[in-house]
């Protein structure tokens, strides 16, 4: 067995877990964060990516709404790059009380949130696919983020100043030795390898997941599993954030994010031995349709790209059967204070908004237990690639829709691959315009190791082609790059990556999606052979007819 040692050992490879080792390491701290899978592949990846001002919360939790508010003003200036800024609009619609705008504007204004009333005039202009039956509007500082990109940044400063990662790598268990925390056991999913993390501070940041982790300890902090579904539509069909002007309820947020638009959430307690095992159902595809046609009617008429799941990381403190009303608000325990065993500091609930807070939250609990007396940074200092040289970014021989698509993704950090070579600024994936250069350059700095990592640095086969046209491309790079350039290892990270994409495309297959899954399957079986060595699923149209769970698909189409 492996032995390390370090000064704290983080759990959870999400934006908090990735936020607590960025301010150990800014405090000089040796930290270590360990991940059972990829970084944001839980939680983290799986919302709507929005920039919350806090007016969604204004309303139904104050306390929430200032957190947010006050989060959104120090990542414009700290997360540039992993931003867009594209403001939000809350309508009234015929079916909700126009009385609410007010109590919402005034609420907006108390939690310190900007809110401007506008005319459905004024509202048509500035967005003009919004539903014109509209009888109000409400103008707020929302706006969109990455959080791949956001929790990526944070590993990669973390690194910078010392910290370091260890994703897939998975906590079996702590170490506990005379009544206190002292580390855990670990083991390496790949390899196998048993691995012990020594650490004077073990914090637990693993999201839904913490609850397993403080069983180990015989402690208990019970999680309210609330899993919300989203669809993606294959274009862009909204400029600003889009919400109904009422209580929070299903489908009611349309968010565009890059090339794409999305529609959210859903809300449905589930039981905590299923959040291991969760999907996208018929019922919650149709809620999702319908109501995202009420918010932008252009819905009826657009490609569902997509369909995705996560669970929230909230606290039960109800008996709220749906978590609507559950608190957002953020949970820090010292279990040495809680429940006398030292060294384990839990931090859970909150949201994507207020990662750094959560992070800033546990990190001061660290320190101060380790007797470290530097202040928290990370409010102040910007990420990499949020440093204000955006501008400075050029590649001479580099089209401007592929430098603009790097600097956009990775700031000023871009500057390391763009360049006049033509073999580095070959586009492998056409739908994100992702460059050779930019795939060396995650695989190199991001930590990237197969094509589903990359997916989360890069965007690459996020587009409307689904990976289709450029998985091989890609796997043929990193495959070389990793020193596992034979054919069988580059067949078995094309089949993990489609198996992906296959889990969110499955609950819409009708029209187009089913064609283009079609289509995907004969150009894997005929022209590569992949079925040979793989269990590719089989034809999309004889699946629906023969798989005894293709329930979710028959229903949806």
């Amino acid at each position: 067995m492996r032995q390390i040692e370090t000064d704290v050992v983080i759990i959870g490879g999400g934006a908090t877990g990735a936020g607590v080792l960025r301010d150990c390491a800014q405090r000089g701290m040796r930290a270590i964060l360990v991940e059972k899978d990829d970084i944001a592949n839980g939680t983290t990846g799986r919302n709507h990516g929005l920039l919350h001002s806090g007016a969604r919360y204004a309303v139904t939790d104050q306390h929430s709404a200032v957190e947010c508010i006050k989060e959104n003003q120090i990542l414009r200036k700290v997360a540039g790059h992993c931003i867009e800024e594209t403001d939000g609009l809350f309508i009234t619609l015929p079916e909700d009380e126009l009385s609410f705008q007010d109590k919402f504007i005034t609420s907006c204004h108390t939690a310190g949130i900007r809110a401007e009333a506008l005319t459905p005039k004024e509202a048509l202009r500035i967005e003009p696919n919004v539903n014109p039956q509209l009888l109000g509007a409400v103008r707020v500082p929302d706006g969109t983020i990455d959080p791949f990109r956001l929790t990526a940044s944070n590993i990669l400063d973390a690194e910078e100043y010392g910290g370091r990662l260890m994703n897939y790598t998975r906590v079996t268990g702590l170490i506990i030795e005379n009544g206190r925390v002292c580390g855990v056991h670990c083991m390496n999913i790949k390899t196998g390898e048993l691995i012990d993390i020594r650490a004077l501070q073990v914090v637990n940041a693993a999201g839904i997941w913490g609850q397993q982790i403080t069983e180990y300890a015989d402690l208990s902090i019970r999680m309210f599993p609330a899993k919300g579904s989203l669809l993606i539509v294959d274009y862009r069909i909204n400029s600003m954030v889009i919400n109904r002007c009422r209580k929070p309820a299903d489908a009611d947020i349309l968010v565009p994010g890059d090339t794409i638009s999305l529609i959210g959430t859903t809300s449905e307690k589930i039981p905590y031995s299923d959040i291991e095992n969760i999907r996208v159902t018929p019922n919650e595809v149709e809620t999702l349709l319908a109501e995202g046609e009420k918010l932008c009617p252009i819905m009826a008429k657009t490609r569902v790209l997509r369909a995705y799941c996560g669970v929230r990381p909230l606290v039960s403190l109800g008996d709220d059967p749906s978590g609507r009303n559950i608190s957002r608000g953020i949970v820090l325990v010292d279990h040495g204070k809680a429940d006398a065993l030292p060294g384990l500091i839990t931090i859970t609930g909150g949201k994507l908004m207020t990662y750094r807070l959560m992070a800033e939250m546990a990190t001061d609990a660290v320190a101060k237990n380790l007797g470290n007396t530097r202040h928290c940074e990370t409010a102040e200092k910007p990420l990499p690639g949020a440093n204000g040289k955006n501008a400075d970014v050029h590649a001479p021989q580099v089209s401007i829709p592929v430098s603009g698509s790097a600097k956009y993704r990775h700031g000023e950090r871009a500057a390391k691959f763009l360049s006049d070579d033509k073999k580095q600024n070959a586009i492998i994936c056409e739908c994100e315009m992702v460059t050779r250069g930019e795939i060396e350059y995650a695989v190199n700095n991001l930590n990237a190791k197969d094509l589903v990592d990359l997916r989360r640095r890069t965007r690459i086969g996020m587009g409307p082609c689904q990976g289709e046209m450029c998985s091989c491309r890609a796997a043929g790079i990193v495959s070389e790059m990793t020193h596992a350039d034979n054919s069988e290892n580059a067949l078995d990270s094309i089949g993990e990556f489609l198996q992906e994409r296959w889990k969110g495309v499955r609950p819409i297959l009708w029209g187009d999606a089913m064609r283009e899954a079609d289509f995907s399957y004969w150009v894997y079986d005929n022209l590569l052979g992949y079925n040979q060595l793989q269990s590719l699923p089989a034809p999309v149209s004889e699946q629906l007819f023969t798989e005894q769970d293709d329930n979710v698909a028959v229903e949806a189409a």
